[in-house]
């Protein structure tokens, strides 16, 4: 079973709660939005739905906790 995430950067808020307690799944660009990363690659182009990255084992906490705490509300996930 493999969780995938994306943001919507349309209700990002640019808080980087997401960041701050996953810095391996979520980073702030220049751009002051959030996008989701996967080792190195950071998917910002395009972001959004089709910016759907897999999560790490052991991640996967530290992802749903993000989603949870994020005031935009703009962590989707999703579970193959």
């Amino acid at each position: 079973m493999a969780m995938k995430v994306w943001i919507d950067q349309d209700l990002c808020t640019g808080d980087g709660l997401c960041e701050e307690i996953a810095p391996d799944v979520f980073t702030l660009l220049d751009d002051g939005l959030a996008y989701v990363k996967e080792g190195s690659k950071v998917y910002s182009d395009p972001g959004g739905p089709e910016g759907l990255a897999v999560v790490a084992a052991g991640s996967e906490e530290g992802t749903i906790e993000s989603a949870e705490e994020c005031p935009g509300e703009c962590i989707f996930i999703e579970i193959d």
